[in-house]
């Protein structure tokens, strides 16, 4: 064994004093430098392999899993960030990506909310007293309404000033994010509530749209709720898909226990809840300023059509950059049991 160290010292020497370089910062490395890393680290992997079946002494064996943790963790651990480069990386790709791991937890909720959308609708449309069971008494545009009435509430604000319409915004964010935190925190409940709020909320928006529909309002129905719904309501379905992961931890933990796939999906949950708070400012923002607005219904359109595209684009970069992550990981990996 002494031969077998003193012929390998000089490659792990090398090793340790690239790895001390690279801990005050890795970006200090040059281009061969961080290549030279990554070779001595196979290399000594190799190393500690077999010193670890052909010898007992634990001095050198705990020596050689040291340098190569200590390399692993600068070759495969991200880089140290900023705060304010965390942030920028989360809203470029990092809220995206967290949305597409669980794409058809998201699709589910979807598929919910749109069901009870055509239930809402239909049911609405064949029978006013389930209209009238379903939509709230307070509200103004009520099943019978005419279109005057109707006409007047959709175009109601849009000459209020600033100050009236950032208040306004402040209640619908509030209000919004009430509905999706509760979406997502009755979740563990093994995703019971989260169904019912997802088709519920889906069979209001049907009766909204039948008492206009009846009334013969169309297209300014939709110009009125397109702009800021298409935000809006990508948020409420995101909040659904993640009450419907943490009751998937519930109810079906697979092989690790309930309480590791619940703190999993909470950290997940925590992600895109910050997403989906910013995508409920933005929400907020264009209901109170752009629904309430002198904006003609084919400019609304427009605005409505820029922003879907907007957010297929964004959730599309996130896919990708997944998918990307993933791809990496795996070739990392099978490099790795290859140098073993």
């Amino acid at each position: 064994m002494s031969s077998f160290v003193s012929r390998h010292k000089q490659d792990w020497d090398e090793l340790a004093a690239l790895v001390k370089r690279g801990r005050k910062s890795v970006r200090r490395l040059s281009l061969e430098e961080r290549e030279r890393l990554d070779e001595l680290y196979r290399r000594t992997s190799v190393h500690l392999a077999r010193v670890s079946t052909r010898t007992r002494d634990r001095q050198l064996i705990n020596y050689l899993n040291g340098l190569t943790a200590a390399a692993h963790s600068l070759i495969y651990l991200p880089p140290r960030e900023s705060m304010w480069q965390g942030a920028v990386k989360f809203i470029v790709e990092g809220f995206g990506r967290s949305v597409m791991r669980h794409w058809r937890l998201h699709l589910i909720s979807a598929v919910l909310v749109i069901g009870g959308g055509l239930i809402g609708y239909f049911a609405a449309s064949a029978d006013p007293l389930i209209a009238h069971a379903l939509w709230p008494a307070q509200d103004n545009r009520q099943p019978g309404s005419t279109q005057e009435q109707l006409l007047s509430v959709l175009r109601h604000g849009r000459d209020q000033g600033g100050g009236e319409k950032f208040l306004f915004a402040s209640f619908l964010f509030q209000h919004n994010f009430k509905v999706g935190l509760l979406a997502m925190a009755t979740g563990v409940l093994a995703s019971v509530p989260t169904v019912f709020l997802m088709v519920f909320n889906g069979m209001l928006m049907g009766v909204f749209v039948a008492i206009h529909a009846q009334a013969g309002i169309r297209s300014e129905m939709w110009a009125w709720i397109l702009p800021h719904g298409i935000t809006e309501i990508g948020a409420i379905i995101l909040c659904g898909g993640i009450g419907l992961m943490l009751g998937q931890a519930v109810v079906h933990p697979g092989i690790r226990s309930r309480k590791y796939q619940l703190l999993e999906a909470g950290r997940e949950a925590a992600r895109v809840c910050l997403g989906v708070g910013g995508m409920l400012v933005a929400a907020a923002i264009i209901e109170s300023y752009v629904r309430q607005s002198h904006w003609s219904t084919g400019t609304r359109f427009a605005f409505a059509t820029a922003t879907a595209l907007f957010w297929a684009l964004y959730f599309t970069y996130g896919a990708l950059q997944e998918r990307n992550a993933l791809r990496f990981e795996i070739g990392e990996s099978e490099a790795e049991s290859d140098a073993l």
